[in-house]
C-alpha cells in the first residue's frame, strides 16, 4: 500500500464569475494536516462520467489515494457542455490522474501492473469490457486475493445486464420519473441521483469488504447498479401499495402523508414552502398565524384527518397565506421553530449564509476547458469527522498529470517510461 503525502492546493485565481472566492487557508491546512481514514489506501479507478467517479471521490476525500485511469486521449468528461460541464471538477478532486492507452498491449500491461498494487479496483464500464484487458476480478483476484474490485453498472446479474443504462433511463424504467412529474408527464429528478447515489453505494460496499478484509484477509467483488439504486428510492412508494392497496400518485397528485406540507403562492407571487407534520405543529402554526377557528374546528383535529380534509383545507389556508410576504413567513416559522424553506436555485447557494459559515464550499481548480487555471467552489460531502469537513487536497487533476510519478512509483524506470510514451501506451 502506498500512503498518501501532503499534496499540493494548487494555486489560486480570482475570477467574476459566480461561486468563485479565495480559499480560506485555515481550512485548506487543517485539511493536509489531518489524519484521514483511508490514510494509505490505493485506489485504482478505471471510470467515467459520473457513477463510478463518485464512488472514487468518497473513497479521495475520505483520504486514500486514488489513481484515476484515463484514455490517453482522456476522459470525454472533461468536455461536456451544459449540465455536464460540472461533472469532471465535481466528481474527480482529490485524485491522480494516469492516462493509459488500455488497447495497446503495453498499455493493458501497465494497467494490470497498476491494479497489483491496488487495495482496491473502481470500474463502470459494460459487462465484459475489463476481462478484455486482463482486469476483470478474476484475473486480478489471482494475484492480489485481498483485492477488493467494485463495479458499477447498469444492473445487477440478470435479464437486463447487457441493456445500456444512463440515469434517465433507470429513472423512466424504475418509476421515479413517474413520481417526479405531473400525471401524464414523467419527469427525471433533477440531479444525477442515481449515478451519485449508486457511487456512494459502491463506496459503501468497498468499506464494508475492508472491514471484512481485515477479518478474513480476503477481498470480494463488490457490485452497484444505477437501476437497483433507483428502486430502492421508489421501494417507499412500493410498500405504499403493498400496505394499502393504493398506488401512489405521481407528487403533485400524492395523497400526502401530512395535512399542510406543500408550496404556496404568497404576497407579489413569492413561493415558500410551509410545513406542520404533527398536531402540536398545527396548534403552533394555527396560533402563530391567528387561524383559532381552524384550530378548534374538529374536522382539523388530528394530522390524519387534516390529510383526509386537504382538498377543502389548503384552499383556505392559500387565500389566507396570499396576503403575507415570504420574508414575514420565514420571519415568523424561524420563531416559533416550524418547517419552512424559501424556493432556491442551485446558483443562490453559493451565497448560503449556513453553507458559507459551516465550510460547505471548497475551492477547486478548473483543469479543462476555456477556464483551466481558474478557481470555483464546489461543494463538500455532508457530514463531519472529528468535526470537520472533508475537504480538498488535491486539485483536478489535468490529463495524465501523474503518469510519469505513477509509473516510477511501479518500478519503470526513465528509458522504459519514454518508450511506452514514444509507443502512446500511456501519456
Amino acid at each position: 500500500m502506498t500512503k498518501v503525502g501532503v499534496l499540493n492546493s494548487g494555486k489560486i485565481n480570482n475570477s467574476n464569475f459566480p461561486g468563485t472566492k479565495l480559499m480560506n487557508q485555515s481550512n485548506a491546512s487543517s485539511c493536509s494536516r489531518r489524519s484521514l481514514p483511508l490514510d494509505g489506501l490505493r485506489v485504482v479507478e478505471f471510470t467515467h462520467m459520473v457513477m463510478g467517479p463518485t464512488c472514487g471521490m468518497v473513497l479521495a476525500d475520505m483520504g486514500a489515494e486514488v489513481i484515476k485511469v484515463e484514455p490517453i486521449e482522456g476522459d470525454r468528461t472533461r468536455h461536456l457542455l451544459g449540465s455536464g460541464a460540472g461533472f469532471f471538477p465535481m466528481f474527480n478532486r482529490n485524485k491522480k490522474s494516469m492516462a493509459i492507452n488500455l488497447h495497446s498491449g503495453e498499455g493493458a500491461a501497465v494497467a494490470r501492473r497498476l491494479a497489483a498494487s491496488a487495495d482496491v479496483v473502481l470500474e463502470n464500464f459494460k459487462p465484459g469490457t475489463m476481462a478484455k484487458y486482463g482486469l476483470d476480478y478474476e484475473a486480478l483476484s489471482k494475484v492480489n486475493e485481498r483485492l477488493i474490485y467494485v463495479s458499477h453498472k447498469g444492473f445487477l446479474p440478470g435479464p437486463y445486464e447487457h441493456r445500456t443504462a444512463l440515469d434517465e433511463v433507470v429513472q423512466m424504467m424504475g418509476g421515479l420519473a413517474y413520481m417526479t412529474g405531473r400525471p401524464g408527464d414523467p419527469l427525471r429528478a433533477g440531479s444525477s441521483v442515481n449515478d451519485i447515489m449508486g457511487g456512494m453505494f459502491g463506496a459503501i460496499g468497498a468499506l464494508g469488504a475492508l472491514i471484512q478484509r481485515g477479518i478474513t484477509g480476503k477481498g470480494q467483488e463488490v457490485q452497484s447498479a444505477l437501476f437497483e439504486n433507483n428502486v430502492f428510492l421508489v421501494g417507499q412508494h412500493m410498500l405504499q401499495y403493498a400496505i394499502t392497496g393504493k398506488a401512489a400518485a405521481p407528487m403533485p397528485d400524492r395523497i400526502s402523508a401530512w395535512g399542510v406540507y406543500d408550496v404556496f403562492t404568497v404576497k407579489d407571487g413569492e413561493q415558500i414552502f410551509l410545513a406542520a407534520v404533527s398536531d402540536s405543529q398545527w396548534a403552533v402554526f394555527c396560533d402563530a398565524l391567528g387561524f383559532a377557528d381552524l384550530k378548534a374546528d374538529p374536522q382539523y383535529g388530528s394530522n390524519n384527518l387534516r390529510v383526509q380534509q386537504r382538498a377543502t383545507l389548503l384552499p383556505v389556508l392559500r387565500e389566507r397565506l396570499a396576503a403575507h410576504s415570504a420574508a414575514d413567513l420565514t420571519a415568523l416559522f424561524e420563531r416559533v421553530g416550524l418547517p419552512f424553506a424559501p424556493i432556491s436555485r442551485p446558483e443562490e447557494l453559493y451565497d448560503d449564509e449556513h453553507l458559507l459559515a459551516t465550510g460547505g464550499l471548497a475551492d477547486i481548480t478548473l483543469p479543462d476547458g476555456e477556464r483551466a487555471g481558474q478557481t470555483v467552489r464546489t461543494t463538500l460531502f455532508p457530514f463531519t469527522m472529528d468535526g470537520q469537513r472533508l475537504g480538498v487536497r488535491l486539485q483536478p487533476p489535468t490529463q495524465g498529470e501523474h503518469t510519469s510519478e505513477l509509473l516510477a512509483g511501479l518500478g519503470y524506470g526513465a528509458q522504459e517510461i519514454d518508450a511506452l510514451r514514444s509507443q502512446r501506451a500511456v501519456a
